[in-house]
């Protein structure tokens, strides 16, 4: 008579199992603001503060939240999208290509003072930008740049973390033997770095662009303490002006729905870059599957 085999515990099985949902709970951990602010969008002030969070009010009041967002304060919301734009699409250009530089000469080039200097991009990463913004400001004050956008930029463009992801991503996505190729060919440094260097390095400096651009855009302390009028604010700074209205009661309570529908558009950009740019981090990912 045969024997029945007896099921054997897989551990992989239960592994995968219990990764799976970990995964999800992390998943709708992170979609809750989100769906939260999507839902309260909806609803005008008064089902805002009557019902159910996590479900529509007796009126959708999308619309109407939308053309308040666009026209309370001569539109002054537009202003601030545009300066937010501008701040973040700048500061992450900037970033992005200082960081490739610095990270490329770091991970291909041996110089004095190299392994120091590196280093001390090493400690920069762990201070924190708070205790940095009050030294900056009486700094660019003394400069007389203060209430500008060079106030918002400059400091912006210093990214130590994204020189050490450049160093790290330059290290192996650049043969040195093609460097090397480049030079006996003739090419200049210069050259090597922006018509070879740049082109196999496209998915870090979009990786550094996309980690700049999201610092700018939600960075709140920066302008609060660089800026004072409210043409120059970033939606940050701008909308949290309209909360503490909205918060100090009187007739500006009406502007709680309007922050808050305010708050989704304002992240819809950063959402169309993100689903816009994934490809190159794909296609950089195949690229590195096929390398021999």
């Amino acid at each position: 008579m045969p024997r029945r085999s007896k099921r054997r515990f897989d551990p992989e099985n239960r592994r995968s199992t219990l990764l799976t949902i970990v995964l999800w709970v992390i998943v709708l951990y992170f979609l809750f603001p989100l769906v939260w602010l999507v839902v309260a969008s909806t609803k005008n002030n008064t089902d805002l503060f009557s019902s159910f969070g996590l479900w529509f009010g007796k009126d959708f009041s999308l619309w109407e939240n939308l053309q308040s967002v666009f026209s309370v304060q001569n539109g002054i919301f537009l202003r601030w999208g545009w300066n937010t734009i501008f701040y973040s699409v700048v500061s992450g250009l900037g970033a992005a290509l200082l960081s490739t530089m610095a990270g490329y000469a770091f991970a291909k080039y041996r110089f004095p003072g190299g392994v120091l200097m590196f280093s001390v991009v090493l400690g920069a990463i762990m201070v924190p930008l708070t205790a940095l913004a009050i030294p900056t400001y009486l700094m660019f004050s003394n400069f007389g740049i203060t209430n500008t956008a060079w106030a918002i930029i400059l400091p912006s463009l210093v990214s130590p973390f994204g020189v050490f992801l450049m160093r790290v991503y330059a290290a192996d996505a650049i043969p040195d033997g093609l460097i090397e190729a480049a030079r006996i060919d003739g090419a200049g440094e210069f050259r090597i770095f922006w018509q070879v260097g740049l082109r196999l390095l496209g998915p870090g400096v979009v990786t550094v662009f996309l980690f700049a651009l999201v610092a700018t855009w939600n960075n709140y302390l920066l302008p609060l303490i660089m800026l004072n009028s409210p043409s120059l604010f970033p939606l940050t700074v701008g909308l949290a002006q309209q909360q503490s209205a909205s918060a100090a009661g009187g007739g500006s309570q009406a502007l709680f729905s309007t922050v808050i529908t305010g708050s989704l558009v304002s992240v819809i950009p950063l959402v169309i870059a993100f689903l816009y740019l994934q490809r190159y981090w794909q296609s950089g990912l195949a690229t590195g599957g096929v390398k021999g």
